[in-house]
């Protein structure tokens, strides 16, 4: 069940497959989706492909048991919906929460795929949609920020979702990812903590700019490796700054570290071994 959906005793009685054309689109569609992922299955009864995965998705909606819903339409009958959705190929499959479209496929795709497919924007049962998207972040980043964007979309001032969206893109070098840190509201407990994410963004876009001196080209080499997931190493280069040049850049390299160590969070085995390296090279 999708994190904050309104399963109200209507929803839950409600067929999951059903036939939409463009009079009851709104409605099934648009309208349904602010409660549950709805997706949307542009088909034609001359299209064989269509009838190959067809039948998958609606076992898969059967099975699903609410958690989605299946609206087929027939591009014949409704060639204002495929315009509106710039259908060019068919079976095309578009899955709409919140009344925006979240993720999309076109051709057939076999059961174990449209199941991959579905985890981006449906949890696993007992599962809820923020802790499916914190367990993908490692192998599928892209996956998870859509997951939080769907949290954020049903509650905007989800602090977590905010935050881990927000750290998630930056680490990524993504402009939006300062954007959405910005926004953790002060006063909830991952304010300071993204506060202190911020400085990454100059340091991660030093890994891309030329390097003029020792300092400024073991920084580049410090934000290369960071970029990377290497941050032993770069904490190694940052140190090295702060030991010989603590002045560079306005104190960057360290303001860096403490970037680092809001990234990498307390329970991450470097930040203590590392904050004590920073200290005796402060002190």
């Amino acid at each position: 069940m999708l994190s904050g959906a309104k399963q109200t005793p209507t929803t839950q009685r409600q067929p999951v497959v059903i036939e939409v054309d463009e009079t009851s689109f709104e409605r099934e569609v648009i309208a349904r989706s602010k409660d549950v992922p709805v997706v949307i299955d542009f088909w034609a009864p001359w299209c064989a492909p269509c009838r190959t995965l067809g039948p998958t998705l609606e076992r898969l909606a059967s099975a699903a048991k609410g958690a989605w819903v299946l609206a087929k339409v027939n591009v014949d009958e409704n060639p204002n919906l495929a315009t509106t959705f710039h259908i060019q190929s068919i079976p095309a499959v578009k899955a709409v929460y919140d009344a925006k479209i979240v993720d999309e496929f076109v051709g057939v795709q076999s059961e174990a795929q449209v199941r991959a497919w579905l985890k981006g924007f449906v949890p696993e049962p007992g599962t809820s949609l923020l802790e499916a998207a914190q367990a993908m972040e490692a192998s599928d980043p892209q996956g998870a920020a859509a997951r939080y964007r769907l949290i954020l979309g049903d509650e905007p001032q989800n602090a977590v979702a905010m935050f881990n969206l927000g750290h998630l893109l930056l680490m990524q070098g993504e402009a939006e990812g300062v954007e959405t840190l910005q926004q953790v509201p002060p006063g909830t407990p991952l304010f300071s903590r993204a506060q202190a994410l911020l400085p990454l963004a100059d340091f991660f876009a030093a890994a891309d700019q030329p390097a003029d001196g020792d300092s400024a080209a073991r920084y580049c080499r410090a934000a290369t490796l960071a970029r990377s997931g290497s941050y032993a190493g770069a904490m190694d280069e940052l140190l090295a700054i702060i030991a010989r040049d603590r002045a560079f850049y306005d104190d960057g390299a360290r303001k860096a570290m403490i970037g680092l160590f809001a990234a990498l969070g307390d329970e991450n085995p470097l930040v203590p071994a590392y904050r004590r390296k920073l200290a005796n090279t402060l002190f």
